[in-house]
């Protein structure tokens, strides 16, 4: 009974784990330092360790469900010798073909450019997950402008993405990349301003405070996450809409448009170079999950009061892997935009709308978090979306294409 007791604490803490086998290391004489390093090396381990798991477990999921919502089977031919085990193993083959293929690079391209583009490109992916806080006092650097670095840190993918089509010295990288940097400029002002608004609210630029903001339960039972207020949602979905033209998730991954740029600034990558490109987008793509469950969502807060007993951690990566699916939901379903749409999408419309959301939360802080409060919010957040919606709808209207034939 006691093992169980301290498997079911270990588990609702894993950071006593952690503790409990850095103390151990240091009674046999060990010192500070050598024992610090250790416990970095275990945490940065742990953390890549499981985002890398998280992105082979997403490739082969999101191709089943993409499959299942166009009616086919999807990969399930791979296992493990004589078991399919329904192609969970599709992921070990990719890596094996990735890693096997030829790594072929344009001789006229500028060689060191062009093997350091992938590089850069993962390095920011994974230096923003050190700030996120994965479950009660889970945070690898809990550092109190968190919110500053994340956005500061992956700027540094626009970078990498410009270093992949100026190096390959080809019109479609370049055109691509190019097309890449636009959007990612334009997308990642609203993304900006909706973290700002839930920094603003919690008073802090810290992930771990704007968790604790948003921690306890109104009448004893319903949260209190950002989302469920007017501004809360508007921000939270001005954040999801800009967190996939950030991802280059469809509808906006206009940058890879097969019919247009081949494959964008990928176009002369292939084996390991591409793996680590497409392995970059997962992983940031996670962390961008992450960040809006940490802002919105409530972090690792539970749902309700008597479901606090599960560990906060699973909490937090079941939020992130509904935001996830949402994202391939996204993309099963909505077809790609057309450039100058996407730009004037982000310009015309995410942005006043996220100077409304960030109008809304003010007042409705200011004054008092009632009733009034909330019906003033609404009001705010309400009337700018109507008025932009309607213009926007107008001007950019679907109308039925007409053909016209040769006599």
């Amino acid at each position: 009974m006691n093992i169980f007791l301290e498997l079911v604490h270990f588990l609702q803490a894993p950071n006593e784990l952690l503790r409990w086998f850095i103390d151990l290391l240091g009674s046999f004489g060990l010192p500070q330092w050598i024992l610090a390093i250790i416990s970095a090396l275990i945490i940065i381990g742990t953390v890549i360790g499981v985002f890398l798991g998280l992105f082979a477990l997403m490739s082969v999921m999101e191709r089943k469900i993409l499959a299942r919502a166009q009616n086919r089977y999807g990969p399930n031919r791979v296992g493990f010798f004589c078991w399919r085990l329904c192609g969970l193993f599709q992921p070990v083959a990719d890596g094996i073909k990735m890693i096997t293929k030829e790594d072929l690079v344009p001789r006229t391209a500028d060689q060191v450019v062009h093997l350091l583009a992938p590089v850069v490109m993962m390095i920011p992916a994974l230096m923003v997950l050190a700030i996120i806080p994965y479950g009660r006092d889970m945070v690898p650097a809990d550092l109190n402008a968190g919110i500053l670095f994340f956005f500061a840190v992956g700027a540094g993918t626009e970078v990498a993405v410009f270093m992949a089509g100026w190096a390959s010295n080809n019109k479609y990288s370049v055109l691509g990349a190019m097309r890449a940097i636009a959007q990612m400029i334009s997308y990642e002002i609203p993304l900006v301003i909706a973290a700002i608004i839930a920094a603003m609210i919690s008073g802090s630029l810290s992930p771990s405070a704007i968790v604790a903001a948003q921690g306890g339960f109104a009448w004893g039972f319903v949260p209190q996450w950002f989302v469920l207020t007017p501004w809360g949602f508007a921000a939270c979905l001005l954040f999801y809409i800009a967190a996939l033209a950030e991802s280059n998730r469809s509808p906006f991954d206009l940058p890879e448009g097969e019919s247009e740029l081949v494959a964008g600034h990928l176009t002369e990558y292939s084996g390991f170079k591409y793996a680590t490109f497409f392995m970059a987008e997962y992983i940031g793509m996670f962390a961008v999950c992450g960040m809006l469950v940490t802002l919105f969502l409530g972090g690792w807060q539970a749902p309700l009061p008597f479901l606090t007993i599960i560990p906060s951690w699973c909490w937090f990566f079941g939020k992130v892997c509904f935001v996830a699916f949402t994202m391939v939901w996204v993309r099963a379903t909505l077809p790609r935009l057309r450039i100058d749409h996407m730009l004037a999408f982000a310009w015309k419309f995410l942005l006043p709308m996220s100077f409304a959301a960030f109008i809304s939360a003010a007042c409705w802080h200011y004054a008092g978090r009632g009733p009034l409060a909330w019906l003033l919010s609404l009001a705010i957040v309400g009337i700018p979306y109507l008025v932009l919606g309607t213009a926007f709808s107008n001007r950019f209207a679907v109308s039925r294409r007409t053909y016209q034939f040769s006599e």
